[in-house]
């Protein structure tokens, strides 16, 4: 059976409604129920964690039977497992909708086979209108669907001699504007931005995403990692976000608390420490460079320690752009496995 216009028109109302609920753990979804007749008779979306997803807070409007012979437009595949709640493809069945129209498959391994229960029920489903659409609605979601937390990029400005200060710990600035503007466009997409107490202490920095003297209209949270306390006048206090401290050094754990807090893209912005605590636990999944023609010598190094006694045992990333900022160099690369043979 073909997509209908009106189908059409639902998914997108749909993709507009699951922006009402909240990121978490869970993906934003959103759901339009149609009659035979393709009228709206009910829009639902999932409000957070524990509250009924999307298709059964629409079914939750209408009274019982009013669902019978309709059509449930939502944006991803009705779930076919049983968690806080029960299982979106049986509700659907229960109330005797006729057709599901979805747009992207569910990825997890519990959670996917809705559309195979449907179809086994002999409700018509039809999949993958607008998909692209739904993808980009969900991408940080699937990421953090696929890691199993939010994705961290780790970020660090360097001389060409590998150093992120001078000997008495002044940085400002390695880079040029370019490439410190670029910063804060990357900023502006995360949902965190995190540095360590060390570099708290030491630079009192803003942490917010600015363009010129202006903030972009997204700021990332502050987060500090570290067990010294944040001072009571530091400028990260004056941040439109309040700052979230954590006073240990179990990263997985602070990933852990910030996915529970809806944040799905991590900006590790300082120090060396941090950075190469990240790296050296294998939670930077990014890692953008800042490579700018000086050279400064002397013991501050852009990273520490990442565990690497032998060359055997070299971290090698895969560059997946180099990009020209001014007299500076971006490189971009991600956490790859070691050829063959490689050197």
């Amino acid at each position: 059976m073909a997509i209908s216009e009106t189908e059409r028109r639902a998914m997108s109302r749909a993709l507009e409604l699951a922006l009402r609920g909240p990121r978490s753990r869970n993906p934003q979804v959103g759901a339009v129920l149609l009659s035979p007749e393709g009228e709206t008779l009910a829009e639902g979306w999932h409000h957070g964690a524990g509250t009924p997803h999307a298709e059964v807070d629409a079914l939750s409007q209408l009274a019982p039977g009013a669902a019978r012979g309709a059509t449930a437009v939502v944006t991803l595949e009705p779930c076919n497992h049983t968690g806080r709640t029960g299982p979106c493809a049986e509700a659907l069945i229960e109330a005797g909708v006729a057709r599901v129209v979805y747009a992207l498959d569910d990825p997890g391994d519990v959670e996917s086979g809705g559309a195979d229960r449907l179809r086994a029920a002999g409700v018509s489903v039809e999949s993958g209108l607008q998909a692209d659409d739904a993808r980009a609605l969900l991408s940080s979601w699937l990421d953090v669907r696929a890691l199993g937390r939010p994705r961290v990029t780790v970020k660090w400005a360097q001389s060409l001699d590998g150093r992120a200060a001078a000997a008495d710990g002044t940085s400002r600035w390695i880079t040029g504007p370019e490439a410190r503007a670029d910063v804060h466009v990357r900023r502006a997409a995360a949902d965190a931005i995190v540095v360590g107490t060390g570099t708290l202490l030491a630079d009192d920095p803003a942490l917010t995403a600015r363009d010129g003297d202006a903030l972009h209209a997204h700021q990332p949270v502050p987060v500090v990692i570290g067990s010294a306390a944040i001072p009571n006048g530091a400028a990260v206090t004056r941040h439109p976000h309040e700052p979230l401290h954590y006073a240990t050094r179990d990263l997985g754990a602070v990933l852990d608390d910030l996915l529970d807090r809806g944040v799905h893209r991590v900006f590790v912005e300082g120090g060396p420490t941090l950075a190469s605590a990240f790296l050296a636990a294998d939670l930077g999944d990014e890692v953008l460079v800042y490579l700018a023609p000086t050279l400064i010598g002397g013991p501050r190094l852009a990273i520490g320690d990442l565990g690497v006694d032998s060359i055997d045992a070299q971290r090698r990333l895969s560059i997946d752009a180099v990009e020209r900022l001014g007299e500076d160099l971006l490189i971009i690369a991600r956490p790859g496995a070691r050829p063959e043979g490689g050197h």
